[in-house]
């Protein structure tokens, strides 16, 4: 595989552009703010909620969705999504029944801590089951999804949602679902990516996202990992993970712009390796985010962004406009089609280029390329 930005990949934002210009073909949707678990390192715990406030109607949601003519894919994220049988079946499956009927591409963001048969309710309209699998072992999920409140969580509690998720996903993939698990890069998982990916590929999933953590929410107080901890860690994590199960580094911060001889030769590492990914940052580029209780509209569901606009009184192209004219995305404008990069996510960008202006950058070429 070896690509930048892999265009079979329905969520690559290059699939969107003409003429220079990006396209709005993707939109997420915040459908609950209830989540069963207190992770420490959530990018959404400042959102979550003991009870869900009412949601915008749905028809409303369907009509902004209907009016966005370029778009191919609709995510569906939380909170956890799976926590009620309600919402389920009043609000996740008419929106990706919807979705289905116009053809797009679909993925609901869960941690699969429920019953099987919710997932299997949904699964003929899912086309990727997205979880988090930040975690070494058991003890390892008992510190992390407790890591911010519920002290008195139980180990013995802790263990069976643990091996639900195991034993969810491993029966979600034998009947044929595709199953994505993305891993935070950080001082607690860099020097066991390894690993976790081979017990990955063990239970079923069809693909590893690797992605740096965001210091933002909960964990806004988390030590970020420096750039040159974090090529090392890709760096083992190539020699060590299942050369089989597809590997999609996702917000990835080495770009091919960088100066850096050792940044490049991550990159040439990553393209010559068989069944390895780089997708461009879908935020901002190709997709926004719509908050259902509300309305808000925004370049994604975390990292503090003011809204760009309402749902109940904007059009979704026109919020995506305006964050296209928005001073915080000019310098992340950019677009090196010889090498198919499209510039870095605005929060990676923050976090580890402040000040750099990515228009003013090109991909470094080597010789004879």
């Amino acid at each position: 595989m070896g690509e930048w930005g892999l265009l079979s990949d329905p969520w690559e934002p290059r699939r969107g552009l003409r003429e220079g210009r990006f396209r709005l073909t993707s939109v997420e949707l915040t459908v609950t703010n209830w989540c069963n678990l207190r992770c420490r390192h959530c990018a959404v715990g400042e959102s979550l909620v003991a009870r869900d406030p009412e949601r915008l109607p749905l028809d409303l949601i369907l009509r902004r969705l209907d009016e966005v003519e370029t778009l191919t894919t609709l995510s569906l994220t939380g909170g956890e999504l799976s926590g009620s049988a309600e919402v389920l079946r009043s609000w996740i499956t008419p929106l990706l029944q919807y979705a289905k009927r116009r053809g797009l591409q679909t993925q609901v963001n869960t941690n699969l801590t429920f019953d099987l048969g919710r997932y299997e309710e949904i699964a003929p309209w899912v086309d990727v089951f997205h979880i988090t699998w930040n975690y070494r072992d058991e003890g390892h999920f008992h510190r992390t999804v407790w890591g911010h409140g519920r002290e008195g969580a139980s180990p013995a509690a802790s263990r069976k949602l643990f091996r639900r998720i195991i034993e969810n996903a491993r029966a979600l993939a034998a009947q044929g679902r595709f199953v994505s698990a993305e891993t935070m890069v950080n001082l607690e998982t860099a020097e066991h990516l390894g690993a976790m990916n081979r017990f990955l590929a063990e239970i079923g999933c069809r693909r590893h996202e690797v992605h740096p953590m965001y210091p933002v929410d909960w964990a806004a107080d988390l030590p970020v990992l420096p750039l040159a901890a974090f090529r090392q860690a890709v760096v083992r994590f190539l020699q060590e993970r299942d050369p089989d199960l597809w590997v999609l580094f996702g917000t990835f911060p080495f770009l091919p712009c960088s100066p850096l001889p050792e940044d490049q030769a991550l990159l040439r590492a990553i393209a010559a390796a068989p069944n390895v990914s780089v997708r461009n940052c879908p935020d901002g580029k190709n997709r926004v985010n719509v908050d259902l209780f509300t309305g808000a509209i925004r370049v994604t569901d975390f990292g503090g962004m003011p809204p760009l606009g309402d749902v109940r009184t904007d059009r979704l192209e026109d919020a995506f406009r305006r964050w296209q004219q928005h001073p915080r995305f000019q310098p992340l404008n950019c677009h090196c089609p010889e090498v198919g990069c499209t510039g870095p996510n605005l929060l990676v960008a923050e976090m580890y280029h402040a000040d750099v202006d990515f228009r003013r950058q090109r991909a470094v070429l080597q010789a004879g390329t």
